[in-house]
């Protein structure tokens, strides 16, 4: 009998009625009750299905009537049985149904629009942005500490002061040592030059170029004329009277010509001179235009008071240089008769004791010099400030402790922003960038989705098991009801499509084929060296973003195509619920 399902065939075997829904092709099972379930119902005329050849008992005899009643009647007894189950088929199947039985390993499908997501999801363990640990990096008493846990201060706050008596004593004494050993790098370094002690004249130059000096040597003069110096006696009762800076009238001899002078010092005390003659001596400093010399003779008056006696002039100031140190005369930056100022260098030596010297002083200076920093920075040790802006998780020392370098004073957290670390397997890492966004829930904190940023995808990953995973981090800006320690979810959403044309994961085999029915309109562009099944055709598609149940079709489906595909590779309850 031809059904909408296939040809009934009807097979009468002793006391059992078989039924048999079977395909087109119009042969009946050959396995009889043992064949497959899906394909055939057993209608047992028994009521238990053991048999007894043996003698009848009076049950069995009872039920004989019946079979052989149907033994007599099947003839016309099977189309009633064939219309009941056409009925029951017709009011069990459902009216809409995006898929239908095409085949015992089958199942038909319409492709349909809608969207799809493909998400990769982990859990971790959420962290501040930045951890500090406070440590004591000196020994001493905590001085002050005012703050306490939960106060939020920025970087730099001053978080502990501790006694600094001792190290504030060792730093000057440092400081002392530095001082001396750069007084002493200053004095060993200048020996290598001789300069001017005064402002004045290069009388004299009394080595060369070249020349081998010993430590003392003389080697050059250096004398100032711009003014010259008469030093006269005058009576004490009246030189008593006089002062520096009064003006005097100097009378030179031979020519008794006079100049303006200027008395520079008068002495403080009395001195018998020669007749019995209380005097003292006054300096009287003139201009020299250039015609004075150490060989004129002069008088001077001072208020109309005369001095006793003549005396000639001498050189405001007059120097005899010599080398501080033995060595080679390596420059020599003057002439005799050019004007220097004080502190010029004139000459230059060298030598290797010369140089020893200065390396050697040059290495205790520098010496000094580090051991003053190390104080340094060790005096600032003893006031403790906040490396980081933040909130104080713990506090750990007090004011009076005692403590020691190493020791914990307190921990701080940056929670401006809280991270969190993921393991993506290797299969889905190259899915994921930075700056992709990050959808996250907390166990702890119901009925909220906070959002998150992958910052860092690192390149680094780690195997177990066969298995690489390679760690993500996520920065969440928005913490509100989030702590560090708590446990997060995290789900990114690697791509997605919105209302896009869709068929279940099971259709799309291996390189990118669909099987399609031959009614379908892709069907036309079906793939000829590829075997289908009956009434079926395989088409090339591009496939997009996929999720647990369903794959985009770029092309090479439409709407109205009806999809086919292994009934294996779904669930048997998915299976059963389809068809009926």
């Amino acid at each position: 009998m031809q059904t909408k399902f296939g040809r009934l065939c009807i097979r009468a075997k002793c006391d059992t009625l078989h039924l048999y829904i079977g395909k087109e092709s119009g042969r009946p099972p050959s396995g009889g009750p043992e064949s497959d379930r899906r394909n055939m119902m057993i209608w047992n005329k028994k009521k238990d299905g053991t048999e007894n050849p043996g003698a009848e008992t009076p049950a069995a005899q009872t039920t004989k009537a019946p079979v052989l009643f149907l033994q007599k009647n099947w003839k016309w007894l099977v189309p009633v049985v064939c219309v009941v189950i056409a009925g029951g088929v017709f009011l069990l199947k459902p009216k809409k149904a995006s898929t239908t039985a095409v085949d015992p390993s089958y199942m038909e499908a319409s492709p349909e629009m809608r969207d799809v997501t493909n998400t990769l999801s982990g859990t971790g363990t959420l962290n501040p942005a930045n951890t500090y640990t406070v440590k004591s990096l000196v020994e001493g008493k905590v001085l002050t500490g005012e703050f306490e846990e939960g106060d939020v201060l920025d970087e730099g706050s001053i978080l502990y002061t501790l006694d600094s008596s001792d190290a504030s004593t060792n730093f000057e004494k440092a400081e002392i040592a530095m001082q001396q050993a750069q007084r002493s790098y200053d004095k060993v370094v200048d020996r290598q030059y001789v300069r001017a002690e005064v402002d004045g004249t290069v009388s004299t130059l009394k080595v060369a170029k070249g020349d081998e000096v010993t430590s003392g040597q003389e080697v050059a003069i250096i004398r100032d004329s711009s003014k010259m110096l008469l030093t006269l006696e005058f009576p004490a009762a009246d030189a008593a009277n006089f002062s520096v800076g009064q003006t005097a009238q100097v009378t030179l001899d031979g020519t008794f010509e006079q100049l303006e002078g200027t008395v520079t010092s008068v002495t403080g005390t009395d001195a018998l001179s020669t007749g019995n003659l209380l005097t003292r001596t006054v300096t009287i400093a003139v201009r020299n235009a250039g015609g004075l010399t150490t060989a004129q003779a002069a008088t001077a008056s001072i208020n109309g008071v005369s001095s006793i006696g003549s005396a000639t002039f001498g050189y405001q100031a007059e120097r005899t240089l010599t080398a501080q140190a033995a060595g080679t005369v390596t420059s020599i930056h003057v002439q005799e008769g050019q004007t220097v100022a004080k502190d010029d260098i004139l000459i230059e030596l060298s030598g290797d004791d010369l140089t020893e010297s200065i390396q050697s002083a040059s290495e205790t200076l520098r010496s000094a010099e580090i051991s003053l920093q190390n104080l340094q920075d060790t005096m600032a040790n003893y006031t403790v400030t906040s490396p980081i802006s933040g909130t104080i998780i713990e506090k750990d020392a007090k004011v009076g402790d005692a403590v020691k370098s190493g020791d914990t004073l307190c921990v701080i957290y940056d929670l401006s922003y809280l991270e969190m670390v993921i393991n993506v397997d290797e299969l889905q890492i190259g899915a994921l960038s930075v700056g992709q966004k990050v959808q996250l829930t907390a166990d702890a904190v119901s009925d909220k989705t906070y959002v998150g940023t992958v910052t860092r995808v690192s390149m680094k990953g780690s195997s177990s098991g066969g298995t690489t995973t390679y760690p993500i981090t996520i920065r969440i800006d928005d913490t509100d009801g989030l702590r560090p320690g708590m446990n997060a979810n995290a789900e990114i959403v690697v791509a997605e499509a919105n209302n896009a044309l869709v068929v279940p994961n099971a259709a799309v085999i291996r390189g990118g084929y669909v099987l399609v029915s031959k009614k379908s309109p892709s069907a036309a562009n079906a793939v000829e060296d590829m075997d289908a099944p009956e009434g079926y055709v395989y088409v090339k598609v591009e496939t997009g973003v996929s999720d647990d149940s369903y794959t985009e079709i770029k092309s090479g489906l439409q709407e109205d195509d009806t999809v086919a595909y292994d009934t294996s590779s779904v669930s048997d309850d998915y299976y059963s619920d389809s068809i009926w």
